[in-house]
This record gives C-alpha cells, sequence and structure tokens, in this order.
C-alpha cells in the first residue's frame, strides 16, 4: 500500500496495477448488489443481444477505482470526494485481467486535493473505462 502525502505527488504521477475478476467475483457482485440483469446473468440472453458472452458488470469493473485510490495513489491517506465513470466498450470475463491505470493530472496543495485521469484497459489492449476522480488526503 502506499502512503503518498499531497507533498509527494506531482502532476503526471502515475500508478497502475492488475484488477483481476472471474465467474465468482461476478456472482459475489450479484449477491451484493441483486443486480438480476440477464445481460450479466444469462448467456443465451446476452447472445441474443449481440454480445458473445455475458457481460461483466460495468459497476464491478468501477470498484477497481476504490483500489485506485485506496491502495496506489494515493493510498492509505485517500478519501475519494468524486468518479465520473464512462464506460467505453463491455466487459468480458474471456478479455480479464484488467489494468487499472491513473495518472494525476490536478493538485490543490490548499484544498489538499488531487485530481486523476484513469483508464481500464482488458487483456485485448482495448480500454474499456475512462474517467475522472477527485481525491482528498487525510493528513
Amino acid at each position: 500500500m502506499n502512503r503518498f502525502s499531497i507533498k509527494e505527488l506531482e502532476i503526471g504521477h502515475e500508478e497502475s496495477f492488475v484488477f483481476e475478476l472471474d465467474e465468482r467475483k461476478v456472482k459475489q457482485f450479484l449477491m451484493i448488489t441483486n443486480d438480476i440483469n440477464p445481460l450479466h446473468n444469462d448467456l443465451e440472453f446476452a447472445r441474443e443481444k449481440g454480445y458473445s458472452e455475458k457481460v461483466v458488470y460495468g459497476m464491478l469493473t468501477a470498484s477497481a477505482l476504490s483500489t485506485l485510490a485506496g491502495v496506489y495513489l494515493p493510498g492509505e491517506k485517500s478519501l475519494i470526494h468524486s468518479v465520473e465513470v464512462n464506460f467505453v466498450k463491455p466487459v468480458f470475463l474471456s478479455r480479464c485481467p484488467l489494468t487499472v491505470v491513473g495518472k494525476v493530472t490536478k493538485k490543490d496543495d490548499r484544498f489538499s486535493r488531487i485530481t486523476i485521469k484513469f483508464t481500464i484497459i482488458d487483456k485485448m489492449d482495448e480500454k474499456v473505462s475512462r474517467g475522472t476522480m477527485k481525491i482528498g488526503f487525510l493528513e
């Protein structure tokens, strides 16, 4: 776990990690959220809608952003203020693991907050999500 302070981070600082997804995690997400949408849970339905396999929950994919902030950038001292996510392409388990990349694009020392631009990329090097996060520091 990283423990960056705002003073240690500069614009352009980047961190990344691999986010593993599998059928067990998809089922656990279903149990937590009760999102029974068949696009995520019924292969035949997903195929009828033009997908080769079930689509992984977008919010399960986005849950990696908690790890990005809480473990990597800035890590232990983080407090997420806001997240804006754009789901660019569907995620399929056959194209996992995913790589999550975050880069500091703004730094506000006065309010002890950074802005991070992030991307989530599948194993075929396709961008599946992108967006921004505003993160404060617990100092």
